[in-house]
């Protein structure tokens, strides 16, 4: 296997690079327009400067090149387990995970450097953590402050105030962990690398390095059913290897662009882009996973496609068990990390949150913030979800007689609005989204200020109106939801109330 970074992309036809942008230049509907919108990637720079990850995560060397301050993590961050991945090991689709503490993974990377292992000399010396949730492990050290760029991050906003899973046979510890928040630090030593992929629920993903250089090639999803097999099964493993023709007879028309990103620059990955990294330096990199409006159409088709095959998996079976939607589902949520009664009760907080912010830009007297734009956000965010919730009407997980029968916690998640607008994690989500297009539309604001104008309970940024009842308007709308169709119901009248 050549994973080492020195041979990384010399197997494939390389036809472009990606286009570079001086972030400080760029503004933020530019960005959604040539890039978010029409799913491009982008490498961005001049944003990390100011962070305290550049200065507290590195030591300085020759030519302004930065190192890992190894030392500072082992002392100041002592994760009792870190994931860390095994480069040289495969298993199955993915490199094998290993569990080890901070300071044994730290001591690994020192004594293989010292020995000039992390100079690909010996592949089995290298280990790379990866997916480690810092921001989650130590929310009181501010490492960096999410560029303005990635700000609509529903995933995130929505797991700071929620499980990803209600369904009690699916809600364990170690899944509520591994899906507690989709921030994540990654520290590798030169030559560390990760497999060919595209990334968790066909997100996007913003990837700054704090110190290091990456060797990144890139798939266009055009192209991707160029590296799977003829079943569409199994796809390659590292293009760097010895690709079989047989098995692969495709690979070899793929045509990748290419981009080495170097320390503090900022790579936007776009949803469904099949994308294999490689260090070429040792490396500290920060990641997030996210999906707003732009990609949710990406995120619904994986979950329909995924939960078409865990029904075929198991549809031999059907008769004889007692409750078949429900092992599709919690087969789904195991191979996937969501299943579509997740998704839901997640895409119906987010249509209140929404509905509430439009509602108050709407009444532009009682609105610290109004504009045309954000407005028209607002409406494309519903109009967006409306789609996907109608697609699900007639997706066999929402028939009536297995809405019938799902669990009590789902039920209970999705269904009583008031229950809803009142609940402390739905509020705090409802604050996340709405300081979250004031800072994209406005730029930073005070917003102790505007909650304290707030006097009997809106949490809306915009809102200037100490008396405000925008919770019992939307009650009359709808006061529960059943299924997609009631969600529907609710855009629709949402926005012809415009």
């Amino acid at each position: 296997m050549n994973g080492a970074g020195a041979a990384a992309g010399s197997r494939v036809k390389v036809v472009g690079q990606v286009e570079r942008v001086d972030g400080r230049s760029l503004t933020y509907l530019e960005f959604v327009d040539r890039f978010m919108k029409p799913n491009l990637p982008l490498v961005l720079t001049g944003l990390t400067s100011s962070w305290r990850s550049s200065e507290d995560w590195t030591l300085a060397g020759s030519d302004d090149r930065h190192r890992p301050n190894l030392a500072f993590f082992a002392q100041n961050f002592p994760s009792p387990l870190v994931q860390v991945a095994d480069c040289s090991s495969r298993e199955f689709t993915d490199q094998k995970r290993l569990e080890m503490s901070m300071q044994e993974f730290i001591d690994h990377w020192v004594r293989n450097s010292c020995t000039g292992l992390s100079n690909g000399d010996c592949e089995a010396s290298l280990l790379y953590l990866k997916d480690w949730h810092f921001v989650k492990e130590y929310p009181d050290y501010v490492a960096y402050t999410t560029p303005t760029f990635f700000a609509d991050d529903w995933l995130n906003m929505y797991l700071d105030s929620h499980p990803m899973h209600r369904d009690p046979d699916i809600a364990n510890h170690n899944n509520e962990i591994n899906c507690a928040d989709y921030r994540f630090v990654y520290m590798g030593a030169k030559g560390t690398w990760t497999p060919l992929h595209a990334d968790v629920f066909r997100s996007y993903s913003w990837s700054a390095n704090v110190c290091g250089r990456k060797l990144w090639l890139f798939l266009e999803p055009s192209q991707s059913h160029l590296i799977f097999d003829r079943n569409l099964r199994s796809s390659v493993y590292d293009i760097n290897d010895d690709v079989s023709e047989k098995q692969f007879p495709e690979f070899n028309k793929a045509e990748w662009l290419e981009c080495i990103q170097e320390q503090n620059e900022i790579i936007f990955v776009p949803s469904g882009w099949y994308h294999q990294v490689h260090n070429l330096e040792d490396t500290i990199s920060i990641n997030h996973n996210w999906f707003n409006a732009y990609n949710l159409q990406w995120v619904w088709n994986l979950l329909h496609e995924d939960y078409k095959v865990a029904k075929e998996y198991i549809e031999d079976i059907r008769d004889i068990c007692d409750d078949f939607e429900g092992l599709c589902q919690r087969n789904l949520a195991a191979n996937t990390g969501m299943n579509l009664y997740d998704f839901f009760i997640f895409l119906t907080r987010l249509v209140l949150a929404n509905v509430i912010e439009l509602y108050h830009i709407q009444e532009p007297k009682d609105a610290k913030l109004n504009s045309t734009e954000t407005a028209h956000q607002f409406v494309y965010n519903l109009t967006q979800i409306r789609d996907v919730a109608s697609k699900m009407i007639y997706t066999e997980a929402f028939s009536t007689e297995n809405l019938c029968i799902i669990s009590e916690e789902n039920r209970s998640a999705m269904s009583d609005v008031t229950k809803i607008l009142k609940d402390d994690g739905f509020r705090r989500l409802w604050m996340s989204l709405s300081e979250a297009y004031v800072s994209i539309g406005r730029g930073q604001i005070n917003f102790d200020k505007v909650r304290y104008l707030n006097q009997k309970g809106c949490l809306s940024v915009a809102c200037l109106k100490s008396d405000c009842n925008v919770v019992d308007d939307i009650t009359f709308l709808m006061r529960e939801i059943h299924g997609p169709e009631d969600l529907v119901r609710l855009i629709d009248t949402a926005l012809h109330r415009c």
